[in-house]
């Protein structure tokens, strides 16, 4: 009888941390320097917060590549890695990780010999450096029928190393081969933001589709969901991160992928805290348990022991929900005595002490995910009571740093749950009491709050467009841009201050597939003629309606020479060397003084306007650009705040438009209007944009997101809009003039939209707290 095949897990064993380097890299690989750089950020997690990452695994381009199978004897294998896998599969031991890889099921070639030798380079991975996953991807290739006894001999050899050997399986047909794999990816869906999930229907944020994401048949946690990527549209990454970890709760888990060190230096000490929190839970989290939709929503799942239970919850719609916990037997816990009921996400609070068949209320917020913790056991996780708290490090033996969390203007009674400390400080001063039985008053400063941070405003009227339509149409176009996914989070995050941090993001962002694949516009300022920006056609011409060039000068400026450098015929198209064509300029997105330029060779405006001007647009747009320069009366002008784009519709040429008038009485740091599109609509057939009395306020975000010249994939054309338009104090006590415009195929009366306010950061004042041991 042949032996039952153990495929490295089963339905019970304990899932495990993994970070892959997809869209970090592309086909063409990771570098050894590059994969260094990503190990000592996870090193510094793992030494900063006691973060545990059991697996960072290579994806396309190691050794295998789309299409093809690789070989660590070929010249572009010692060009990517000159010391083969060892010096990286030590980086990683030294914080407890291991090594995976993707590649294909095949690669046995046509001979024995070369059979043989694919099967020592699989074996010898596990043999040489325990490599701990392989994901085998069809991208790669497929597995011929008559190699099938080859790979099932690999994975047997394979496993006498490394027997807890994950295989991924991505889209294969592996026939007797199937038993050796592991998983399957679920759906066969990847999770990049925007490109490969998009927003089912409208929301505050870009991850309303992945938090509406489901479960499983049947709660399988052998199969893949792909992670969580954080390389696009990293707001609210968090709560995608305590879905993936705690709802689903795969044989991977928590999952992600992607440029982690492109978050901002506060949000690092949650990304640890989420992980640490779920492996100490980890053991008991394979026991997954279906909640009923009537009481606690679609898709909720308890997940733990008879005494221990995580409840994951979540919030898919625009206003707050409350829903009641009853303690029972439904939530999959034996009776006790009494329960003690704690928020863990958004943000940790201690609900209260509860005792069995009795309830609780918990407040969900809108388009979030919630996580709750309900034991009848005594535990050593420090608690939160009377206000809302953050875990920044809790390491065994050593003092432990926390945030409370409350909203301006709140007074209230604090006391800290947490064995094993004798003193504290708030602030820097002493605060002994917050250990205390009765706890501590503590104010938090400001004034209250005189509404809520989120909350409706109006709902938008349908009229017709305004006279100024195409100046609030531009004012969107002009505080977006076209640049990679990645780019625009970087310029979320801001500078770093970690050294780990700004090392990966070097090596991501000095790569020479970002720099050659022209997808950042700051390269037409960078006083280097090889650089250039360029429209992205991967997979089909990117440009809303042939597209426009924008460009603006950041503040008003004197120019009457303008030159954007194309070098040759190609680089011009859509236009012809040796022809006319136009431009305009703006001070203000209203008023448009046309321009005359020449295409010769590069493309020349001799700008005839005696006063300064912002804003300048071209209704066609080259596909290559290498640089542009301003000249004024002969002199080169600085162009440190120059910006442009090269994707957005020349016009929008609106039909029919939706209108609100809104007041804010207090706007917070982090405020924004989202204005959601509900109803069919074309993709980029209807914009957002506002008005402040003469300004004009651009929607610089969109979910899904605005077109980009993309590093990886390119962002879907998208349906289910909604607009977001930053907010500053300035416009406090304002009248704000709402517009959602629509061009002719949105003229539906099913179309309809509304106008909320929110804020991400939430405004909340915090206090530093130190706990130290005795």
């Amino acid at each position: 009888m042949k032996e039952k095949v153990f495929p490295g897990a089963d339905e019970s064993t304990p899932s495990l941390a993994q970070y892959f380097s997809w869209i970090n890299n592309t086909n063409a690989g990771q570098t050894e320097s590059q994969a260094l750089a990503n190990l000592a950020f996870f090193e510094w997690l793992h030494d900063e917060y006691g973060m545990k990452l059991d697996i960072y695994a290579f994806d396309a381009g190691a050794i295998d590549g789309a299409g093809f199978y690789g070989s660590m004897k070929s010249e572009r294998f010692k060009r990517q890695f000159p010391n083969g896998f060892a010096a990286i599969a030590e980086a990683a031991a030294r914080f407890g990780c291991r090594l995976g890889l993707w590649g294909g099921p095949d690669g046995f070639g046509d001979t024995e010999e070369e059979a043989e030798e694919r099967i020592e380079t699989m074996v010898s991975l596990c043999r040489d450096h325990k490599f701990m996953l392989f994901k085998f991807d069809a991208v790669c290739g497929h597995l011929r029928p008559e190699k099938i006894k080859y790979f099932v001999r690999m994975m047997e050899e394979c496993r006498k190393y490394s027997p807890d050997l994950i295989l991924l399986n991505h889209r294969l047909e592996l026939g007797e081969g199937l038993p050796h794999a592991t998983t399957s990816l679920w759906e066969g869906m990847e999770m990049y933001t925007d490109v490969h999930v998009t927003n089912t229907q409208p929301g505050i944020h870009n991850r309303v589709g992945e938090l509406s994401r489901g479960l499983p048949p049947n709660l399988q946690r052998l199969t893949e969901d792909h992670g969580v990527c954080i390389s696009s549209c990293v707001d609210y990454w968090e709560d995608s991160l305590i879905q993936q970890a705690f709802n689903r709760g795969l044989i991977l888990a928590p999952e992600t992928y992607g440029s982690p060190w492109l978050m901002r230096d506060d949000e690092y000490p949650r990304f640890a805290r989420i992980h640490n929190l779920h492996r100490r839970y980890r053991d008991i989290l394979v026991n997954g348990l279906l909640l009923p939709e009537e009481n606690y929503g679609k898709d909720a799942v308890s997940r733990g022991d008879g005494q221990t239970r995580f409840l994951s919850l979540r919030n898919l719609s625009w206003e707050r929900k409350t829903i009641e916990i009853k303690l029972n037997s439904d939530l999959g816990l034996e009776k006790a005595e009494g329960f003690q009921i704690r928020r863990m996400h958004p943000r940790e609070k201690v609900i209260g002490e509860v005792k069995w068949g009795d309830s609780v209320s918990v407040e969900m917020e809108p388009f979030r995910a919630c996580l709750i913790m309900i034991t009848s056991e005594k535990n050593g996780e420090i608690g939160f009571h009377g206000v809302d708290g953050e875990i920044i490090r809790d390491l065994p033996g050593k003092d432990a740093e926390l945030l409370l969390w409350a909203l301006p203007g709140t007074k209230t009674q604090v006391r800290v749950e947490a064995e094993g400390f004798s003193s504290a400080s708030l602030e820097g001063s002493e605060a002994t009491d917050l250990l205390s039985k009765e706890g501590m008053n503590v104010e938090f400063e400001g004034e209250s709050l005189k509404s809520g941070c989120h909350r409706k405003l109006s709902s938008l009227k349908k009229s017709d467009p305004p006279r100024d339509a195409e100046s609030l149409y531009e004012a969107t176009c002009f505080s977006a841009n076209n640049n990679a996914l990645e780019l625009r989070e970087l310029q979320r995050s801001g500078p770093t201050k970690i050294p780990a941090v700004q090392k990966a993001r070097d090596e991501f962002f000095g790569q020479q597939e970002f720099s050659t694949r022209g997808i950042s516009d700051q390269n037409l300022f960078d006083n280097d003629s090889d650089s250039f920006f360029s429209v992205c056609r991967r997979y089909r011409d990117l440009r809303v309606r042939r597209g426009a060039f924008r460009l603006d000068f950041g503040e008003e400026v004197m120019l009457d020479h303008l030159v954007l450098y194309t070098r040759d015929d190609y680089n011009l198209q859509p236009l012809r060397n040796h022809e006319a064509t136009s431009g305009w300029v703006s001070a203000d997105l209203k008023t448009w003084t046309q321009v005359e330029g020449m295409a010769e060779g590069d493309l020349h405006f001799n700008i005839k306007v005696n006063h300064p001007f912002r804003y300048f647009r071209m209704r066609n747009c080259p596909d290559r650009i290498n640089e542009v320069r301003g000249f004024y009366q002969g002199d080169k002008l600085v162009r440190n705040q120059w910006r442009a784009s090269n994707l957005f519709g020349r016009s929008l040429d609106a039909t029919v438009a939706w209108h609100a008038k809104v007041t804010l009485d207090e706007i917070h740091e982090g405020s924004y209007l989202a204005i959601p599109v509900f109803g069919p609509h074309v993709a980029e057939s209807v914009y957002a944009g506002a008005k402040c009395k003469n300004e004009y306020l651009g929607a610089s975000r969109r979910a899904p997101s605005y077109p980009s010249n993309a590093f990886e994939g390119i962002v879907q054309p998208g349906q289910n809009y909604t607009y977001f338009i930053p907010l500053d104090k300035s416009f406090e006590g304002k009248e704000i003039d709402v517009y959602l415009l629509g061009r002719a195929e949105c003229a539906s009366d099913e179309i309809t939209s509304e106008v909320w306010v929110t804020a991400y950061p939430s405004p909340h004042v915090k206090k530093s707290v130190l706990l130290k041991r005795g």
